[in-house]
């Protein structure tokens, strides 16, 4: 009889793939203990989720993982824009858009940029980086079962390897298990949404001479029209590997083992529109684009990230992008509760920021999808929102939580506005501005504000002292570590004008980067309020 092995962890993660590695990264970061389960035996080998935005690289860049992650995306530096045209040899084509950041206006707005990094290239930066970090990564490993009660999560592993079960016995449990999610199946969590749009089969194939068909078109995708060719090319390498997603219709008796070899190359030849193109299929796998939204976040000691709390179409790439912000938000919280320094009534307000962030994304994405006329999507385009409803920098940069960790946040506001503009109020995201390197004690060439926040809170003011006497006064009261940096005369209009304040005032970032609160003109007892902001934003007696 084999002899069951038990283990105590802080938190369990349960799948492996963007969000789960990304989420053991900023655990890992944090200093917090977790073990991670994904049952695939190694990475993603397809080439799939490419598309990594302004926010999310500037949490890769605070993680530490920026170079490494544009080192491996390397090869798609170059590629950039949708063409769309009926064949790549014919002369009907037309880019839906060009650039992603054309005359590079977003490097205004933040220390990072757009970065094309396709999934089985950017995981396994994500687990060397995560391991480093020292969390314990397990694949081939499966979650069976699990039960929680008050004082945590027990759950049942299976060694996919070897047979071999064991016990784990976790404070908390974070699920990034997909689309599927046995884990919301069990909890009971109902979705909501318009369900599946539009199904694909995405084909990976190698052919040499097509790269001289596509010639110096750089393109993240094309999307062919041509009634045999219908679907969306995508380069790997921009020379001999490709992936084409071609349209899956099961709701008229489909099944996957009708797109044979022969079938896909014939499709991807009238794609091209070069009959005798030379084409290997090397791989294919089904995909669905859904719009679906968990009811519920979290249940007791659960808590659901990336596809298992959300679906949205590929369009804009939101949907990965939404799924490592939401471990990222997740895992302060979770750190600051294990830590002491937050209550447990902080992991309440994950949700609430969350799910209403996903609602919002989500419709833009398929809206994004219909503009665009995404292969396998019949929807006629939404009248009476068009173009800033479905661009992608409000998405990426300028979502917002209404209600939730933080004090002063309009309720009324758009949690994704038609146009983005850095404002410093409480519930947006903080903005970039370049610090002089003197005024930070960090030993490196160029630091932004977005640099500062990470394991934390951080209390930004001017270079009055005032502030960082209160600030340390309440963190001594309240047991809240605050780190503090004050604003010279050289950067001082410059940072109130873009935090919104005055001289006298002040701003408490969350260690998410999002504003927690902000003094726009100083108060007379800068202790008691910070103490009382302090409480009510981290859920403290």
């Amino acid at each position: 009889m084999k002899q069951r092995s038990e283990q105590r962890i802080p938190v369990l993660v349960v799948g492996g793939s963007l969000v789960g590695l990304s989420m053991s990264v900023f655990l890992g970061r944090l200093g917090v203990r977790h073990l991670l389960v994904e049952r695939h035996a190694r990475t993603s080998h397809h080439p799939r989720g490419r598309g990594n935005n302004l926010r999310t690289m500037e949490l890769f860049r605070v993680a530490g993982m920026e170079d490494d992650i544009r080192r491996a995306a390397s090869v798609l530096r170059d590629n950039h824009g949708i063409l769309q045209a009926h064949t790549l040899a014919g002369s009907e084509q037309e880019w839906l858009f060009r650039q992603i950041d054309p005359g590079g206006k977003t490097a205004g707005f933040s220390p990072a940029s757009w970065c094309l990094c396709s999934q089985n290239d950017l995981e396994p930066v994500l687990l060397r980086h995560a391991e480093k970090l020292g969390g314990e990564v397990r694949f081939g490993t499966e979650l069976v079962s699990f039960e929680q009660d008050d004082d945590g999560v027990t759950a049942e592993l299976l060694d996919r390897s070897t047979g071999r079960s064991s016990t784990v016995h976790a404070d908390y449990l974070v699920a990034a298990d997909g689309p599927r999610s046995p884990i919301r199946e069990q909890l009971g969590i109902t979705q909501s949404g318009r369900g599946d749009l539009f199904h694909n089969i995405s084909v990976t194939f190698r052919a040499e001479q097509l790269a001289h068909v596509v010639g110096d078109r750089r393109f993240i995708a094309c999307y062919l029209t041509h009634p045999q060719g219908a679907g969306a090319l995508l380069p790997v390498d921009n020379r001999e590997h490709w992936v084409f997603h071609v349209p899956w219709h099961p709701d008229r008796g489909e099944t996957i083992e009708d797109f044979t070899d022969e079938r896909c190359a014939a499709h991807i030849r009238a794609a091209a529109g070069v009959p005798e193109l030379p084409v290997e299929i090397t791989g294919r796998a089904p995909w669905h684009a859904a719009e679906r939204v968990a009811d519920r976040y979290h249940d007791g000691r659960v808590f659901l990230t990336g596809d298992s709390a959300h679906e949205m179409p590929p369009t804009g790439a939101f949907g990965s992008n939404t799924g490592i912000q939401d471990a990222h938000n997740l895992a302060w919280k979770l750190s600051a509760v294990l830590s002491g320094w937050a209550g447990p009534g902080l992991l309440n307000t994950y949700g609430i920021e969350r799910q209403p962030v996903a609602v919002e994304t989500a419709s833009r994405a398929a809206l994004r999808s219909a503009e665009h006329s995404h292969p396998g999507f019949d929807a006629p385009p939404v009248g009476g929102g068009g173009g800033g409803r479905s661009s992608v920098l409000p998405v990426a940069l300028g979502y917002r939580y209404t209600s939730g960790a933080m004090v002063g946040a309009d309720a009324k506001a758009p949690i994704v506005p038609e146009h983005f503009a850095a404002t410093g109020e409480p519930g947006t995201r903080a903005p970039h501005l370049w610090l002089n390197q003197g005024e930070v004690d960090q030993d490196t060439a160029r630091i932004s504000t977005i640099d500062l926040f990470e394991r934390r809170p951080v209390l930004l003011s001017g270079k009055d002292s005032a502030w960082r006497v209160a600030a340390a006064s309440a963190a001594s009261e309240t047991g809240v570590p605050i780190n503090c940096h004050r604003f010279g005369d050289q950067d001082g209009v410059d940072w109130q004008n873009s935090y919104g304040i005055g001289p006298d005032g002040a701003v408490l970032v969350r260690p998410d980067g999002f504003v927690a609160w902000r003094s726009t003109d100083g108060v007379l007892d800068r202790q008691s309020e910070l103490q009382g902001v302090l409480r009510e934003v981290l859920s403290l007696s």
